[in-house]
């Protein structure tokens, strides 16, 4: 009898061939593009440094597209982006020390946004690994610890044999759901020294399925069949599991009305009867929700945005689709399915009648509970801010990404902006750091150049990454970047003026950023709310980098978990 681990492909006479003579002047870090391009990369991120030189060299003999960016951090937003848009594995290349440790926030937000990250480091010499102090440069006494934390796997190389299969297992772990970041680290020995190994020619490494217990699935579809007021909340699985039309073919067949999560933008439509957009930060919508007799959560933690501050209380039974086991039933009591969001509503349509759920009342409920969402924001005059998303949204192509830093507008948006497409607009909401929308708004153009990219910042976060201006120009990548000048941290200002009269901190000297970006050779225009919309949609139809400056103070809506 013959399995299939029995199965053993013989190599080809040019195969063999090949391996008895490999070409001279290869060495470890040969081992590691060979890999990556056998695994389908074309395109790394980086930065280099005197540890990871032999990585770097190595891609002078490779086809691997090099983007180098300015600060490691960075290069690691560009990657997680790249890995979103794409849903590949974006590698990193990265120094040892404090080249890698830069990256870290970047890291964070690729983890929490499940965006698959493959950061390939540096080590010091294989002699200095064990935590002992040899006065080497960048040396940690466990470099891996402070990544543990953060990222799915680590992986440690020690010799050059052990660099395909540790890359090709990053890999399956990055790709595997829920996606995320991995980490593999190689000596600076290992990736210098000349290798007599033969040139990696084999890449396959499959991440593996997630599929749901037919049993759950089977109790799923029976709750949600037999529901009376079903209502289904979208998180950011949906996105990454490429979910969104299995989503919709459920919701329609229930005739359950649809919220997405800020992570999980685009996974419904918009402007469809069912949808109830993106207003979890209102109250009118957690009753809502809250009176739902089966809730099914795909691919949502039900974390603090998700659940308006924690003050979300359902009173019916919840369904909860998660890939992050550490995520399921973690803040509310469910029948919780581990699985990826893509099969396991798959077996739900499979399992439940095909018949539509008859209820002419789910349209009027869902334009109900948004005009009253809508009545509120309007008595709080707004109109500033909702003017300037409209202008944003009609200017920006319908198939066009957007990347959107921790600032005012991006927290409206979160809320109130329709993406038109699933897959379409990023925010660094996940982990909350600063610094996120331009360097990836650059990955999403490396990864489609097809069509334009938007980045909007507030100043304060513009400065994390103006560095990235010569990356922009460097590589002529398709961005425009919304620079939403208040001369400060416009969120922490309301924050702290609200909480103790005061703001402290949150007031910064910045530049003319018109003049700073025509300095890097990107051009640059200042605009106003209401010639907003004309002067963003002319820098978006250019080819290349530019820079629109918005000077606004803006206003966030009241929240309601405060009520």
């Amino acid at each position: 009898m013959t399995h299939d681990h029995d199965l053993v492909l013989k190599p080809t006479t040019a195969q063999t061939e090949a391996a008895l003579n490999p070409p001279p002047g290869r060495n470890g870090g040969d081992l590691v593009v060979e890999t990556l391009a056998g695994l389908g990369t074309t395109t790394v991120f980086g930065l280099p440094g005197q540890h990871a030189l032999g990585m770097f060299d190595a891609l002078r003999r490779s086809d691997l597209r090099y983007i180098g960016l300015r600060v490691e951090n960075n290069a690691g937003f560009a990657a997680d982006a790249y890995g979103r848009v794409t849903g590949e594995a974006a590698p990193l290349l990265l120094s040892t020390g404090p080249g890698a440790l830069t990256s870290l926030a970047a890291l964070q937000e690729a983890a929490a946004a499940s965006a698959p990250v493959l950061a390939i480091s540096s080590q010091v010499p294989t002699a200095g690994l064990g935590g002992g102090r040899h006065g080497y440069l960048h040396e940690l006494p466990d470099q891996q610890a402070s990544f543990r934390g953060v990222v799915k796997s680590v992986h440690t190389v020690r010799t050059q044999s052990q660099i395909p299969s540790a890359i090709a297992d990053a890999w399956k772990s990055a790709l595997t759901a829920p996606h995320g970041p991995v980490w593999v680290e190689i000596p600076q020995d290992v990736l210098m020294a000349e290798t007599p190994i033969p040139v990696v020619t084999g890449g396959d490494a499959f991440p593996e399925e997630l599929l749901p217990r037919p049993e759950l699935t089977a109790l799923a579809a029976h709750l949600l069949s037999n529901a009376e007021r079903p209502a289904i909340i979208a998180g950011g699985g949906v996105v990454r599991s490429d979910a969104s039309g299995k989503l919709r073919a459920l919701a329609e067949r229930l005739q359950a009305p649809v919220v997405t999560t800020f992570g999980g933008k685009g996974a419904f439509p918009w402007t469809h009867p069912l949808s109830l957009q993106s207003w979890l930060e209102d109250r009118h919508m957690t009753d809502f929700l809250e009176e739902a007799d089966v809730l099914l959560v795909v691919g949502s933690g039900l974390g603090e945005l998700s659940s308006n501050y924690h003050t979300f209380k359902p009173r019916g039974r919840i369904i909860q689709v998660e890939a992050d086991l550490g995520k399921l039933e973690s803040n509310h009591p469910a029948l919780g399915i581990h699985a990826d969001a893509r099969l396991a509503l798959q077996a739900l349509l499979e399992t439940m009648p095909t018949a539509t759920r008859e209820d002419e009342t789910a349209g009027d409920r869902v334009r109900g509970v948004l005009d009253r969402v809508r009545e509120r924001i309007d008595g709080q005059q707004l109109d500033l801010e909702q003017g300037l998303l409209g202008s944003i949204r009609a200017a920006l192509p319908s198939r066009s990404p957007s990347f959107w830093d921790m600032t005012i507008l991006s927290y409206w948006a979160w809320s109130a902006f329709d993406p038109r497409g699933a897959n379409t607009m990023h925010s660094a909401q996940g982990a909350g750091g600063l610094g996120y929308a331009f360097p990836a708004a650059l990955g999403a153009a490396v990864a489609d150049p097809t069509y334009p990219v938007l980045a909007v910042s507030g100043d304060g976060g513009a400065l994390y990454g103006i560095a990235e201006l010569a990356t922009a120009r460097q590589y002529d990548l398709n961005v425009t970047w919304l620079i939403v000048d208040d001369g400060g941290y416009g969120i922490l200002r309301e924050y702290m003026t609200d909480a103790f009269g005061a703001a402290t901190g949150t007031e910064l000297a910045r530049p003319d950023f018109v003049a700073l970006a025509e300095s890097f050779g990107v051009p640059g225009v200042r605009t106003s709310a209401e010639t907003l919309e004309t002067d963003l949609a002319k820098a978006l139809a250019e080819p290349g980098p530019s820079v629109v400056v918005l000077p606004a103070v803006l206003r966030m809506f009241a929240g309601t978990h405060l009520d």
